[in-house]
């Protein structure tokens, strides 16, 4: 069995209590291609430039890896119908 106090981090999703819209369900992968080009240049760009990962790109990167898990949910697990802000904050 896994100790889960172990690891620094957790992740959890609420299953959605209504049914959700099918019709832009269809649509999510076009509105997601722009988010995912720069979820994929993010961590590229910190290490390129800096050599190493400072506090800062961390954080940063940190709060893009939480944008990263909402798309996935509104795009890929279809959990919501709510497009994901863009805010890099919990």
């Amino acid at each position: 069995m896994i100790d889960e106090t172990a690891y620094p981090v957790s992740f959890s999703v609420d299953y959605p209590d209504r049914q959700l819209d099918r019709m832009t369900s269809a649509f999510r992968i076009f509105t997601v291609i722009p988010i995912a080009i720069v979820l994929g240049a993010v961590a590229w760009f910190a290490i390129v430039f800096t050599g190493r990962y400072p506090r800062g790109p961390f954080d940063f990167v940190e709060g893009v890896a939480r944008w990263h898990n909402r798309v996935v949910g509104y795009a890929v697990t279809l959990v919501t119908d709510s497009y994901p802000p863009f805010r890099l904050a919990p």
